[in-house]
């Protein structure tokens, strides 16, 4: 059964469009066929695929605005079973050309109601407000993703969020559920961000995710090149923290019956150890020897990561 998960935050810059595109990737890897949907009009998961914008002829705007059938604008990459939808600067327009449009909050799950049945996952990077593309994306999704940057003032806004799903099953009559939140750009060095990792446990018990995503450039670096980091640098710190999160992921799909999921819990530890918590997961993050993939193929890099699976499962050590 396919699954659609919303990454949102109506916060910027707090990694929505670097998790959609590595998270798909690590699915992909794991023999999951995964659609990625660039809903975001700035198009950055789209430009990170190694799509141009700029030189495609058909786009979600087409398909949301213009009846575009979504199989005419979907994209291969340059991973194995990862797909893409791509977005552009023009479907910043898309928002108020429907607002007198009827069913206007549904135009996406109708459209991708025609191909999320060839995919295990449909994934969508939303834009950075609460406006009627992010309402379009939560009522497509099945579940819920909350990047959330280890700074102060990304907590501020996550109660907005959680009303704002609240009110789309209330209203729109959508059961969609948190499957967690995510933390991302964390800095051990950083007391504020150990301080975030612990104010988060404390008040969302149970949805957060293990995985931590660290402050890492060749995850900086990746969108540049128009690769993921499967692709970039697979034994970065950044690449083992999202194939973590990838199979903590994959891990959840026997939770679909519960009507809020239920995340593996973040313990919140002893006050004498509150300074730690998590700490584990990023110091497990650093390899022995750093290996940079830049310039490997695709074929040789999947083929390396499926070994270096293989290789872990025969020696029960797959968690990172």
């Amino acid at each position: 059964m396919s699954r659609t998960i919303s990454f949102v935050n109506q916060k910027g810059g707090v990694g929505k469009s670097t998790s959609v595109i590595n998270v798909g990737a690590f699915l992909a890897v794991h023999g999951k066929s995964v659609l990625v949907v660039d809903l975001d009009p700035q198009a950055n998961t789209t430009s990170g695929m190694g799509v141009d914008p700029y030189q495609i002829e058909w786009n979600l705007y087409h398909v949301l605005t213009n009846g575009l059938l979504p199989e005419e604008a979907i994209r291969k990459t340059g991973v194995a079973g990862l797909d893409l939808l791509p977005s552009s600067t023009n479907l910043a327009g898309a928002g108020i050309e429907l607002v007198t449009q009827p069913n206007r909050e549904f135009r996406l799950r109708e459209a991708l109601s025609r191909v999320s049945t060839n995919y295990d996952y449909v994934l969508i990077d939303s834009p950075p407000s609460l406006g009627l593309l992010t309402i379009n994306g939560l009522v497509a999704s099945d579940y819920v993703v909350i990047p959330v940057q280890c700074e102060y003032y990304a907590l501020e806004g996550i109660g907005h969020l959680l009303k704002t799903i609240e009110l789309i099953r209330d209203n729109l009559g959508h059961n969609v559920s948190v499957l967690g939140a995510v933390l991302t750009m964390y800095d051990k060095r950083n007391r504020l961000n150990r301080d975030v990792v612990k104010e988060m446990s404390r008040n969302f018990p149970g949805r957060v995710f293990n995985s931590i995503i660290p402050r890492c450039v060749s995850l900086a670096e990746a969108p540049s090149f128009g690769k993921t980091i499967l692709q970039y640098d697979l034994y970065s710190k950044g690449g083992k923290a999202y194939r973590q999160l990838a199979e903590e992921i994959l891990g959840l799909e026997n939770v679909g019956a519960v009507e809020t999921p239920v995340v593996s819990e973040v313990a919140v530890q002893e006050e004498s150890q509150e300074e730690n918590i998590n700490n584990e997961n990023i110091d497990n993050l650093e390899p022995e020897n750093e290996v940079v993939a830049t310039e490997a193929s695709n074929d040789f890099v999947q083929t390396e990561i499926v070994t270096t699976l293989v290789a872990e499962d025969s020696n029960s050590q797959l968690s990172i």
